[in-house]
């Protein structure tokens, strides 16, 4: 083929099926079918090939802000009890790993601060954090542990914020910079969602369709995809996700939704 008529298809194709907007491929808990979720060991593996993380915070007996989705540590650990039963000292004296595979065994449940410490030493400024807060009255120490750490700007906050209207004026109580999420369950509720003062992203549990989503960027908001059509293996909901311009995904097979873009592509 000629090098300009060549030319001139590869123009008509792009302009055919425009490239998506990147969107995020937040690993839910982690990679947690490939390590102990909510770990060091797990989001050192999601740094090492740039995968965004979801993470859930808890508070413990002694007020210490804990990386752990349960409220009690049954499943994931060595111990029993419920997380905010235990002081920091008791909880962190429980093996977090082992549960999961030998080969982690010695992993704790992580402290939010040495999370956010970690991700601040690897320089890692491009990793978006969807932080689950999972106990209420913890949003202005999660902030401060943020802004101390110099990662406030590449945080969301999801979990508690995404219903509750108070949590989200408490984070922004606590730092202008604060960013949450609010629920957008369905789409005739977009337009409510997009009004929104206190929430800088819309958090939705259904596939927005190209023109919702470019609603959404025209009202300054941002697009989180959850939900059963991308939580699992999905490459369907993947696809029309990306197509539709999201700005990130949440799935339990972060690998295989970035591996699947690849494909696609």
């Amino acid at each position: 083929m000629p090098r300009v008529l060549f030319a001139l298809v590869a123009v008509a194709l792009v302009a055919a099926d425009p490239a998506p907007r990147p969107t995020h491929v937040v690993a839910h808990r982690g990679l947690s079918k490939h390590a102990p979720e909510n770990t060091l060991a797990n989001f050192d593996a999601c740094l090492d090939i740039r995968l965004d993380i979801e993470l859930d915070v808890r508070r413990t007996r002694d007020g210490q802000l804990v990386v752990v989705h349960d409220d009690t540590v049954d499943r994931t650990t060595t111990g029993k009890g419920k997380v905010g039963a235990l002081s920091l000292r008791e909880l962190q004296a429980l093996d977090a790993g082992a549960w999961f595979d030998p080969a982690f065994a010695g992993e704790r449940v992580p402290t939010l601060d040495a999370v956010f410490a970690r991700v601040a030493a690897r320089k890692a400024s491009k990793t978006l954090l969807a932080v689950d807060l999972k106990d209420p009255q913890c949003e202005a120490d999660v902030v401060r542990l943020a802004v101390k750490h110099g990662v406030l700007r590449q945080l969301v906050f999801i979990g508690l914020a995404i219903e509750n209207k108070a949590v989200r004026e408490a984070l922004t109580a606590a730092d202008a910079g604060a960013v949450a999420a609010v629920l957008c369950p369905s789409a005739d509720k977009l337009d409510a969602a997009l009004a929104d003062p206190t929430a800088g992203w819309v958090y939705l549990r259904w596939v927005p369709t190209p023109g919702e989503v470019t609603k959404a960027h025209a009202a300054g908001k941002k697009v989180f995809l959850v939900g059963p059509e991308v939580a699992g293996d999905e490459i369907s909901g993947w696809h029309a996700g990306r197509r539709a311009g999201v700005d990130a995904i949440l799935t339990d097979y972060p690998l295989e939704c970035r591996a699947a873009a690849r494909a696609k592509r």
